[in-house]
């Protein structure tokens, strides 16, 4: 038997026998298997669509868009943002953003509930923080000055003057004749542009959970990512939610989302119940304020990137002297690094390095259940918060207030023994039989992450001699870089698969693609070339490239279901080709720069 003894967050756990531990692992995955996957969360559209209603911008009339532009760029989050800005920097002026909500920001646009603040440190989340002259006010930032740092990007750079809000591309065409993409809106635009970009991120489409008579609820109801205030009071930046002081509320999800409001409802609420399917993972935050003389002591030119390449080097492969993050990201990693360090030099083996990284996360875990035990009152409540699989499983969360929410009166967690809720009423829901009556549901159900690229899009890509990406995707992403698609010339995409694929920090991976593609274009409108496309042979050597790895570190099969493992059900051809570079993060990045300014851009062909 082999035990796993571990001191966390001022309690000491039990030793752990890990064959027992698996098991409870599988059987807590299994109750929550179910056959419908993805299908089981509604799409919204027709009865659902006032779902998707933007409450923070008035919508304003205007002309369509008929001209040209030497750059369009799908989607004004972080991706949009920073390929724009360098993009400026590079010379290439004429840029237009097309966007879908009423200003910049992408997921930040759209997430303004209650207590919203980025996972990973600011100094290393928020884009361009060098380039702006902007101090983060604490390591974690919270939802509005994230948004307020989106919007200082569009006006520095000049990107508001030709970016369209509120619309949405329905069909982008490459015409070959004039080697130039055609670009349709759903606001009667129809433009052309001699390059386009796709940064559409994946925490932009909402979604509901399937749950039968959700259209019956005769009470309020409203999804995270489209935050009611009229109905709450409050405001995003933290104002108390007054409106709901008489309130019986509930919220569907434990996910990241609900972590980080569910302390603000408890507060407000009159009565707040919490309906779970699966626990989160809930480590600590320690979240402080930025010291605006440290900073000025180390925000010294270059300083954001060696933060980034700092963070990734502790935390992806890579190898530092120092944490200067120091969080729950690099913590995990420091662990892994330790126990396979120990391992004596013959048994330096992929099998016992494995075997290592999961003696490290049951550690690591068994403290995150520990240290529920230490805060939550209720012993039955702690008991049903505890997270029964690898940290990895699902996306790892952090906060200093949500475990203490539950010791709050009037606060309840309905944990539904992994079924979820099995109906919704007129008046409230129901779980085992037993009906909850509620004023308002809030839905923390997320967005849409494992449907095709097309529906999350809202529009098929239509590349040369009419060949739809739709088609070239149907078994999966096949890029160079993850940016550069053969039958696609001019078309680049910004996003973490088949490049770096670093998922603790996103912005890092868009900011490397920015900086890439720019260079690019650059080295195209300087030259006089029309046409950059990458070729056959070098995107099918980088495919094989990246089938040389481990696979992917996250969601494996026996995992609880998420949207890390495809609901739990079989990832399908697609998923060994979300991954990234074999070695690593950090020598991707890298690779990646040694690729882009040598000037030779090998595998593209420019014409």
């Amino acid at each position: 038997m082999t035990t796993t003894t571990t001191e966390g967050s001022g309690a000491t756990s039990p030793a752990v026998d890990k064959a027992v531990l698996l098991a409870k692992y599988i059987a807590e995955r299994d109750k929550r298997l179910r056959p419908d996957g993805n299908a089981q969360y509604l799409q919204l559209k027709g009865q659902l669509a006032h779902y998707l209603e933007d409450p923070y911008t008035p919508f304003v009339e205007r002309e369509p868009k008929t001209d040209h532009v030497t750059f369009a760029f799908v989607g004004g989050g972080f991706a949009g943002l920073v390929t724009g800005a360098r993009l400026i920097e590079a010379g290439v002026t004429d840029v237009r953003i097309i966007e879908k909500g009423g200003d910049f920001g992408g997921t930040w646009y759209w997430n303004r509930y209650p207590g919203a603040q980025c996972d990973t440190a600011s100094m290393i989340y928020m884009p361009l923080l060098e380039e702006t002259g902007h101090m983060p006010t604490e390591k974690y930032a919270h939802a509005p000055e994230i948004l307020e740092q989106c919007q200082r990007i569009g006006r520095q750079y000049g990107l508001y003057d030709n970016a369209l809000f509120h619309t949405e591309v329905e069909d982008l065409s490459w015409n070959d004749a004039t080697s130039r993409w055609v670009i349709r809106t759903n606001r009667g635009d129809a433009f052309t542009a001699d390059f386009i970009g796709l940064g559409t991120g994946p925490l932009h489409v909402p979604k509901l959970p399937g749950i039968p008579g959700i259209e019956r609820f005769k009470g309020h109801a409203f999804h995270t990512s489209r935050w009611d205030y009229g109905y709450t009071g409050g405001d995003p930046k933290g104002a108390p939610m007054v409106k709901l002081a008489d309130k019986r509320v509930a919220i569907i999800g434990t996910g990241a989302t609900a972590v980080q409001c569910v302390p603000h409802l408890a507060r407000a609420c009159k009565e707040l119940l919490v309906f779970q399917r699966t626990p989160s993972s809930v480590d600590v935050r320690a979240n402080a304020p930025i010291d605006p003389e440290w900073f000025a002591d180390i925000a010294t030119p270059g300083w954001q990137q060696r933060w980034l390449e700092n963070f990734t080097a502790n935390q992806a492969g890579g190898t530092a002297d120092v944490d200067l993050v120091q969080d729950g990201w690099t913590d995990l990693s420091r662990r892994i690094r330790a126990k396979i360090s120990q391992l004596p030099r013959e048994d330096m083996t992929p099998q016992k390095m494995l075997a290592a990284y999961e003696d490290s996360d049951f550690e690591k875990m068994n403290e995150i259940r520990a240290r529920i035990d230490s805060i939550v009152e209720d012993h039955d409540t702690a008991q049903k918060l505890k997270a029964w699989y690898r940290q990895l499983c699902k996306r790892p969360c952090f906060h200093d207030a949500y475990l203490q929410a539950f010791n709050t009166p009037g606060t309840k967690l309905i944990d539904t023994d992994g079924k979820g809720v099995e109906r919704i009423t007129e008046a409230g829901l129901v779980v085992a039989g037993v009906e909850y009556p509620v004023d308002c549901i809030i839905y923390a159900s997320g967005f849409e992450v494992g449907t095709e690229y097309k529906r999350r899009a809202g529009f098929d890509l239509t590349g040369r001699d009419g060949l739809k990406l739709s088609q070239v995707w149907a078994d999966g992403m096949k890029t160079k870089h993850g940016i550069h698609v053969h039958g696609f010339p001019n078309a680049f995409f910004v996003q973490p698969t088949q490049g770096a694929n670093l998922i603790s920090n996103v912005p890092h991976n868009l900011t490397e693609g920015g900086q890439t593609i720019a260079a690019v274009v650059r080295h195209a409108v300087t030259k006089g070339y029309k046409q950059v496309e990458v070729t056959q042979e070098a995107q099918n050597a980088w495919v094989e490239l990246l089938l040389t790895g481990f696979g992917r570190m996250t969601g494996a099969p026996d995992c609880t279901p998420g949207y890390y493992n495809n609901e739990g059900l079989a990832p399908g051809p697609g998923a060994r080709l979300a991954v990234g570079y074999p070695a690593g993060a950090t020598a991707y990045f890298k690779y990646i720069d040694a690729w882009r300014t040598s000037g030779a851009f090998e595998g593209l062909a420019f014409r």
